[in-house]
């Protein structure tokens, strides 16, 4: 009660200074570092997407933009090689100017082992700066969706990184923390002014930003206050002591949407909710069962999906806000079919039949470790899950904690059974198989601490960079989702609906990526 009574009286005393230049912006949880490259974690790009800028942008709907490269193109000469063309003038917020020696010094970066964005990038080998505005990207093999890997993969000033010490990225799974993880020089449309992480950031316009004049940039200052309690998140909405917040508890949107001078704006978001298992180790750290690893077992797997019942989910944890699905792909991504996104109806009795042929027919013990501050109810999700998986004699040992402390257990790959959510910026399903199926090794498989690996299947996956014909790449997805499908890697849960709550003041619509970009925003 105090950390809620602290936070609504912090929001008062500002409420006062606001004016129609101010958005008072709140969500559940915080960016977990501003390193652009240390984190693939959808608030950490967000906000990140206020201060400093990739050359590809997704504009509110979710379609191409140019932002530091005006036009891009495979060159004429090799098609093995994309031309992009940047956006001359432009400077960072600290006066220096925005050259290609940035743009090459940006990529190699992220290509680093301590990146978090290096498997966006596996098909470079080469990054050149023909001229201060010219670049070209060297692949090993024509790649004719190359671009859409760009999207989230911010350019830093080279000087700026070497001055302060941070040329490497930051460790984060492992604890580190840097000069860029709390500091910031981008070219984008804010500058931080201040910032206390998990309390409060202040951000204000750049006066010096080369799109003055090309987006309505409506607002001057921004005050992003994370709020993790949801109940005290509405209150500050209510109340008008925020202005727009991105995830209105379900149970609260009739309530928001019902207020005078609020409205609630949904739309299906690109990111698919799931439980993901450690098959591959010999013996799990966090069971009861010695000497074995009950989820090595595939008719342990298929249990385990069975014994859920995701319309329950949608209905009783998610007030209906969610779509139950089959696979863990949404529906925007190349790949996506009705088949694959078929739901499994829960057959609790044909789960214990699959559980007694694998021998686990009296169950088991297990820990689910879970995030409470990054999906949309995830923690009342895992405390469902962990009913439902009782019925089948899997007794299941919550651990519910913050996504700062939760997400270095996948990465570390110290986590036995978890929740993930998975959002596809790329729209194709290449972006989930480099992440979430590619073993664990070199420049893939970093969230994929499943212990899956399958050489031929990561043949496949590889293969997908360099595939001009899209009949044939299309063709090698749908094997590779059959086998991930056969091998029941994953238990995909469902899709998440995004609901972002807004006075009537603020002009904007819902990004599918659930990334507001607040040079778009416009005053009612």
């Amino acid at each position: 009660m105090l950390r809620t009574t602290a936070i609504l009286t912090t929001l008062a005393l500002t409420a006062g200074m606001a004016n129609a230049e101010t958005l008072r912006w709140a969500r559940a949880g915080d960016s977990l570092t501003l390193d652009p490259h240390a984190q693939n974690e959808g608030p950490t790009h967000t906000l990140a997407h206020q201060i400093y800028e990739p050359l590809i942008i997704r504009d509110q709907t979710g379609a191409f933009e140019p932002a530091l490269a005006t036009d891009w193109a495979v060159s004429e000469d090799d098609p093995n090689v994309w031309v992009f063309n940047l956006r001359e003038g432009v400077k960072f917020h600290g006066g220096q100017d925005f050259t290609a020696e940035d743009v090459v010094f940006s990529f190699e970066r992220a290509k680093s082992e301590t990146s978090a964005m290096k498997e966006l990038l596996t098909s470079i080998v080469e990054v050149r700066a023909v001229d201060d505005t010219t670049v070209e990207f060297v692949t090993d093999g024509p790649n004719p969706i190359l671009p859409n890997n760009f999207t989230n993969l911010f350019m830093m000033d080279s000087g700026w990184a070497e001055e302060n010490g941070v040329v490497a990225v930051q460790d984060i799974a492992n604890g580190e923390t840097t000069f860029a993880a709390t500091n910031a020089n981008g070219t984008g449309p804010y500058t931080v002014v201040s910032r206390e992480p998990d309390v409060k950031t202040v951000l204000e316009a750049n006066p010096d930003y080369w799109g003055v004049g090309e987006f309505p940039l409506a607002y001057d200052r921004i005050e992003y206050t994370p709020i993790q309690n949801a109940a005290t998140r509405v209150a500050a909405l209510l109340s008008g002591e925020v202005d727009f917040i991105q995830d209105v508890p379900v149970q609260d949107l009739g309530r928001v949407d019902e207020t005078d001078n609020l409205v609630v704006k949904s739309a299906p978001q690109n990111r698919t909710i799931f439980l993901g298992m450690n098959q591959g180790a010999a013996d799990l750290e966090r069971d009861d069962v010695d000497g074995a690893n009950p989820l090595a077992d595939v008719k342990v797997r298929q249990a385990m999906n069975m014994a859920i019942n995701r319309d329950a989910i949608r209905q009783v944890v998610m007030r209906g806000q969610s779509e139950p699905t089959g696979v863990i792909m949404p529906p925007f991504v190349n790949g996506w079919t009705e088949a694959l996104d078929t739901v499994p109806a829960q057959d609790i009795e044909g789960a214990k039949a699959l559980m007694e042929e694998a021998g686990y027919g009296e169950g088991f013990t297990i820990q689910l470790d879970c995030p409470n501050d990054r999906y949309v109810n995830d923690e009342a999700i895992c405390q469902a899950v962990a009913g439902m998986l009782g019925q089948i004699g899997v007794k299941v040992n919550l651990n519910a904690q913050s996504k700062a402390l939760h997400f270095p257990l996948i990465q570390n790959g110290t986590t036995d059974f978890y929740l993930l959510g998975w959002g596809v910026p790329t729209y194709d399903s290449e972006y989930i198989f480099n992440f979430l199926v590619h073993t664990k090794e070199g420049d893939r498989g970093s969230w994929n601490p499943t212990g899956f690996s399958d050489a031929e299947t990561d043949a496949k996956i590889v293969s997908l960079s360099s595939e001009t014909d899209l009949d044939v790449r299309n063709a090698t997805i749908a094997e590779i989702w059959e086998t991930v499908q056969d091998n029941q890697l994953y238990l995909p849960l469902h899709h998440q609906v995004l609901n972002w709550g807004m006075t009537e003041q603020v002009g904007t619509e819902v990004s599918p990526e659930d990334d507001p970009k607040f040079k778009h925003f416009e005053v009612n």
